[in-house]
């Protein structure tokens, strides 16, 4: 069994939030198949699936999304950090 810094960071967090795909991929700036393509690589976004459905939890998605920099310009440009001031500069 592999332990990803996810599943490390996701022991401490009571109650982790978890997206759909199109909501991380709103949430990061990216398209969905991006998410969906992290998920079929093995990277280490920590899902689950309910009805068919994929689920990210929302740290190892940001996790995810700042191993790159294209990703982290994409996460800061258009995704979440458009509205958190601290991440622009």
């Amino acid at each position: 069994m592999i332990i990803t810094m996810a599943d490390k960071i996701n022991k401490t967090i009571k109650n982790p939030l978890w997206f759909s795909v199109s909501e991380a991929a709103k949430i990061g700036g990216v398209q969905g198949k991006t998410i969906r393509r992290a998920i079929k690589s093995g990277h280490s976004l920590t899902y689950k699936i309910i009805k068919n459905r994929y689920q990210i939890e929302m740290t190892s998605l940001l996790i995810f999304l700042n191993k790159n920099t294209k990703l982290q310009n994409k996460l800061k440009d258009f995704g979440l950090g458009q509205y958190i001031e601290e991440w622009r500069k």
